[in-house]
């Protein structure tokens, strides 16, 4: 798979609950799984330079544990204020049980 990087294994990603992964390039990202379905965004909050990992999941929308920022973990879109502009989503692939990102 040009272009994807393997971050971690399906089953190492809790159901529900954000977790926070480093690529070898150092890219900072922060994985979901809902539903059994992967999904990664730039784990760095918009509105202030915060980890989204550290935040609260509601379903398919990210809290900022720092000032409530929401955002959509499928389109990265900001849903509310403070924050006002997207964070990245990045393509996710899984195979045999392995996430890769592309990055």
């Amino acid at each position: 798979m040009e272009g994807f990087v393997k971050l971690a294994r399906v089953e190492d990603i809790p159901e529900n609950e954000p977790l926070g992964v480093e690529s070898l390039e150092g890219d900072k990202l922060c994985l979901f799984k809902i539903d059994g379905e992967v999904y990664c965004l730039q784990d760095r909050c918009s509105h202030r330079d915060f980890p989204l990992s550290n935040g609260h999941l509601d379903y398919d929308q990210i809290e900022c544990a720092w000032h409530g920022a929401r955002f959509d973990i499928k389109t990265g879109r900001a849903l509310c204020l403070p924050a006002i502009r997207a964070v990245r989503v990045y393509e996710v692939k899984v195979e045999n049980g392995d996430v890769y990102v592309a990055l």
